[in-house]
């Protein structure tokens, strides 16, 4: 990890004389701060500012822990200059998705029953997080138990897009997206079932990483089948280091990824060969109707790869529409085992939509259950044989441009009809959590109004550093780190 610190130094030159310290990402942030160019008080200070002027219209944040951080980020100043040896990100502020126990502060899984709990532990991912030694500036909001595309929950203000306040930043890791998009932090924790992490990452404009199931522990709640915990940030180096500090099994996982070759940070910059990339741009759920422009901006990333020396084709990994209803089945049977769990809020006091997902899964048999489980299991295998043949899959990240808040709100609307609907979002992400592939979002282009469109791509079983590789060339050939949303 040192070694990825020491060669941020062009990007600490960069942000230095651009005095853009708020949109700097945390690996230059980190080798400021080792360097003493500038004081982790100071950092967490510059953070908590702008969260307090602009939190209040994006509601990226359900709670801020600010005298917590400041004492953090003291304890960090005091230690580095009394010349202690610190974790590689010592100092550096970090979102963590309020899905994830911190222990001691508020942890709502965006249910209303929950505004006052507060966990003893921390999740195993929060502790590897603390040991990087980033400083953790509060908890972002979330859709309830994240069971939405969209972070709209009873009883909090729903999460906001940077990039035009009206409309949605996604989910679930909404808030993530929008705090890292609008510099209220240098990075941010997410986590995906569905493209939870992608779809706010490209709807903000910013990066989000999928790892391959197992690559990150769920300790201590079981893992399931399709979620996989990971990063978002404004570069693919951020991202890649982050999860770097993040991943690695515990005991008592259900499944182990197996090791990297190297750490995924050391990916950045290395060539990525020539790699054998499928191009779709069909979706993959039943009911989504693309947005013209969002096609032709995939094509538009389909000849930049082909430019860079790859070769790209049309093609398509194995797919039955059935396995997504077959999908649908496990959601809903393990939504319905949660909410059998002692000190689960009760159901009347969930959302409606929450409500009828775990109704639903309470009739499903076990039969059922393991049936769905294994229809999976079986595409998994199969599309493992596609990406023997192809290197990436290429598709559009969303397929539509970000819908405005409250778009399938309504106490008269048929609320699965509105669950369903809202699947528009996660027609090309939700296929690599049923397949326990990796995948990443990076924010190559906009639209006629500016919106961030992301392009979406997917890689075999444990071949993050493929994704990585060819993010941080797209990256060098169309940067745009140095994008903003207005007003912030």
């Amino acid at each position: 990890m040192l070694t990825v610190i020491h060669s941020a130094r062009k990007l600490v030159a960069m942000a230095t004389s651009m005095g853009d310290l708020p949109f700097t990402g945390a690996v230059a942030q980190a080798e400021l701060l080792r360097t003493r160019e500038v004081r982790a008080t100071e950092l967490v200070d510059l953070y908590l500012d702008r969260i307090e002027a602009h939190n209040p219209t994006l509601d990226a944040y359900l709670t801020v822990c600010g005298d917590r951080a400041r004492a953090q980020a003291a304890a960090v100043d005091e230690a580095r200059s009394g010349g202690a040896e610190l974790p590689p990100f010592a100092g550096v502020p970090i979102a963590i998705k309020d899905l994830t126990d911190t222990a001691g502060v508020r942890t709502t899984h965006g249910t209303a029953e929950w505004c006052e709990r507060v966990p003893d532990t921390d999740a195993e991912v929060v502790t590897r997080i603390n040991a990087a030694g980033f400083v953790m500036l509060g908890k972002t909001n979330v859709p309830e138990f994240g069971k939405s595309v969209l972070s709209e929950s009873p009883g909090y203000p729903p999460a906001r897009n940077p990039w035009d306040p009206s409309r949605t930043p996604g989910g679930s890791s909404g808030g993530a997206g929008a705090a890292v998009a609008a510099g209220l932090c240098a990075v941010a924790h997410g986590s995906d079932s569905g493209g939870s992490i992608r779809i706010p990452a490209s709807l903000c404009g910013v990066v989000g990483l999928k790892p391959t199931r197992g690559r990150i522990s769920e300790l201590p709640r079981p893992a399931l089948l399709y979620t996989v915990q990971g990063p978002l940030s404004r570069t693919v180096q951020d991202a890649a280091a982050l999860l770097d500090a993040m991943a690695g099994p515990a005991p008592g996982d259900e499944w182990w990824a197996p090791p990297p070759e190297r750490p995924f940070a050391d990916e950045v910059g290395r060539d990525p060969g020539s790699l054998r990339v499928a191009l779709r741009t069909e979706p993959f759920l039943d009911g989504a109707d693309p947005d013209p422009g969002v096609i032709a901006e995939t094509e538009q990333v389909a000849a930049l790869v082909e430019s860079l020396g790859h070769t790209v084709e049309r093609a398509t990994p194995p797919w039955d529409p059935t396995t997504a209803e077959q999908a649908v089945s496990i959601f809903a049977a393990e939504a319905a085992a949660d909410a059998s769990d002692p000190g689960y809020p009760s159901l009347e006091s969930l959302d409606l939509p929450q409500k009828v997902l775990v109704m639903l899964g309470q009739g499903i048999t076990g039969a059922q259950y393991v049936s769905a489980q294994r229809t999976v299991q079986r595409l998994s295998a199969e599309v493992h044989r596609f990406f023997t043949e192809y290197d990436v899959l290429l598709t559009p990240t969303v397929p539509i441009p970000p819908l405005p808040v409250g778009a399938f709100a309504g106490e008269t609307a048929d609320p699965m009809e509105g669950l369903m609907r809202s699947r528009v979002l996660a027609a090309f992400t939700a296929f690599a959590n049923l397949t326990g592939t990796p995948a990443i979002t990076v924010p190559l282009s906009q639209d006629q109004d500016g919106l961030p469109i992301g392009a979406h791509f997917v890689a075999g079983l444990a071949q993050e550093a493929v994704l990585v590789r060819l993010a941080a060339q797209l990256e060098q050939a169309r940067p745009w780190a140095d994008r903003r949303p207005p007003g912030v």
